[in-house]
């Protein structure tokens, strides 16, 4: 039982030496790596940084032929800092667990990786180090990996993303312009502003950028039902996925919006500014604005048309 807590506490590194079998494995690792990220599921962890450390080590299939003092031989160290990079970058997480699965999947895309050990921590939540620690072997993760190897190999699409006045939404040729850029060969994601109706206030900022946020999703599930073709989508996940299945988008934006790594500056008011930091977020191939004005600046190709405009 001694033994027992000892490992539970002791590096990855001891943990995969006593769990390792009778195969030969080298192992390569990385300790007290420690980066500052907003991470965490509370309010209070919103708007802010904390120190988060990861220690990693990863089980490699030894080298049989000659090393030749290549580095492109060998998994490289970098690949496991990249793996961690990649995954703070994606997105703003809630749980150290998804944050952990995400770098050990990424890691055992690596052909030399065997198993992967991920221990993070985070440093500044309490009097100790509150974490958690995974271990995974390529065999247990096979078809996930297969799936990650795909997406990761594939190019992202670019979408068109078009952004609708309360008079485009309320148009009775909606329904025949959702046609007109369905059959272009980009997938379509909608988005819109406020509703007609003013947003409840609070008289706080950021009490106010939440309510609006919602407001906006309000008024996007308002646009869903004018034409059922459209699904309101609110990660970025469930965008991609739509985007390469054909289906068409409306955008509820807080999601995205507040668990960005560089979330916009711009207000929620200024729809059409949302619109184009969206745009730029997802690479689109246009920015298509339906009446009203383009914003100040975008940073992908837009234009703005009146309602009654032929759209192409």
């Amino acid at each position: 039982m001694a033994s027992e807590i000892r490992l539970a506490f002791a590096h990855p590194s001891e943990r995969a030496i006593a769990t390792a079998g009778d195969a030969p494995r080298d192992r390569i690792s990385l300790r007290d790596h420690v980066v500052e990220v907003e991470i965490g599921a509370f309010q209070a962890e919103r708007g802010t940084k904390q120190r988060i450390q990861f220690n990693v080590v990863v089980e490699v299939a030894p080298f049989t032929g000659d090393l030749d003092d290549d580095v492109d031989r060998i998994l490289s160290y970098d690949r496991v800092t990249e793996a961690i990079a990649h995954e703070l970058a994606a997105e703003r997480l809630n749980l150290l667990e998804t944050l952990a699965e995400r770098i050990a999947e990424r890691i055992l895309l690596e052909p030399q990786a065997l198993r992967a050990f991920v221990r993070i921590e985070k440093l500044d939540r309490g009097p100790g180090a509150l974490g958690v620690e995974i271990v995974r072997a390529r065999s247990d993760v096979a078809a996930h990996l297969n799936a990650l190897a795909d997406e990761t190999a594939s190019e992202r699409p670019h979408p068109r993303v078009v952004h609708l006045s309360n008079d485009a939404m309320d148009h009775p040729d909606l329904g025949r312009w959702v046609d007109t850029l369905v059959a272009r060969r980009a997938p379509v994601v909608l988005c819109c502003g406020l509703p007609p109706e003013t947003p409840l206030s609070t008289s706080h900022h950021m009490t106010q950028r939440r309510v609006d946020l919602l407001a906006i999703e309000q008024n996007g599930w308002r646009l869903a039902a004018r034409d059922l073709r459209c699904k309101v989508v609110a990660t970025r996940t469930e965008l991609d996925w739509a985007m390469k299945n054909g289906q068409t988008c409306v955008w509820a934006p807080s999601k995205i919006v507040l668990d960005a790594i560089e979330g916009p500056s711009v207000e929620p008011q200024d729809a059409t500014a949302l619109s184009a930091w969206f745009a730029q977020e997802m690479e689109a191939c246009e920015l298509l604005i339906i009446g009203e004005d383009l914003p100040d600046s975008t940073h992908v190709p837009a234009r703005a048309i009146a309602v009654g405009d032929p759209l192409f």
